[in-house]
Parts: structure tokens; sequence; C-alpha cells
């Protein structure tokens, strides 16, 4: 199977270096971004998962360590808004043009608002979804936000 995805020629027009790392992809298990770091052998506060949610109606992309709990009342604030919910899976894939489970910030079928956990960035290598179930990109956080246009905020319950 090709590993170019959206995602990774999105990367590669940004001429953002990266790195394509796969693994075997349970569809019946939960919590992917703490599958994904287990299957990789990473440590799951460097492997970074994709959420979608919608702000005040409107849709948005939040980046977060795979062990932490998104905070919806952060997600609000750090876009403006007065409340915050994750979006429904179908709409999600229709938005981004990933299947849930592949959903990456980058190279989605409509841009949207997209913001990292505060803490996960630095100069320091993470694993982000390539697009694909199974595929993971590794490579640096700074560069990750730079690729996705995005902005840092705190994102994630205490």
């Amino acid at each position: 199977m090709s590993k170019a995805t959206p995602a990774t020629r999105a990367l590669q027009q940004a001429k953002t270096p990266f790195e394509t790392v796969e693994y075997d992809y349970d569809p019946g298990g939960e919590r992917v971004g703490l599958q994904a770091a287990d299957a990789i052998g990473a440590d799951p506060a460097k492997v970074l998962k994709t959420l979608m949610v919608e702000v005040d109606d409107k849709p948005a992309c939040v980046v977060i360590p795979s062990d932490q709990t998104l905070s919806m009342k952060k997600v609000a604030a750090a876009f403006g808004g007065k409340s915050a919910a994750m979006m429904p899976p179908a709409k999600a894939e229709r938005l981004t043009g990933f299947h849930t489970g592949g959903i990456s910030p980058f190279g989605q079928k409509k841009r949207v608002q997209t913001a990292f956990e505060i803490s996960a960035i630095g100069d320091h290598l993470v694993h982000i979804n390539g697009g694909r179930r199974g595929l993971m990109l590794y490579l640096n956080a700074d560069a990750a936000v730079t690729a996705a246009g995005a902005k840092t905020y705190p994102l994630t319950a205490d």
C-alpha cells in the first residue's frame, strides 16, 4: 500500500521533513492514540492525536498528546468561542477527507482553524497521524505546528 496521503503530500509541499512509521491498526481498539503509541513503542506523551471539534457550531481541529484528555472549556476559549463539543465522526470524515482513526491535521479536504496543546510543543520529535489508519508521521513538533498553520494553547484537562 502506498504511503502517500494528502497529509504526506501537504508536508512535502511545505518542505517539512518527516519520516513515516507504519503499525497494525486495530479497528476494534479504543483510544487509538494510545494503541498507536504501544504499537510503535513510543512515549504516549509524544504521540499526538488529532481530534475534530465544533466551537460555537464551527469546525476546528485540535492536536493533543494521546495520554491526555481534552478540556472543552479550554478548546472554546482557544478559538474565542462560548462552547465546544466533539464533532460527530461521520461529519469529521466528510470535512477532512480522512477516516476516523486516521485523521491528520495536515492535508485536510477543508482547512479549518487548528490548535496544538502547548505542552506538546518544543524542539523535539513527535508522532502524528499520517492520514491513514496505521500510518504515523515522525517530525519536529514546532515544524508540525507551522505546517498545519496552527497556534498553540492549553487544551487539556488538568
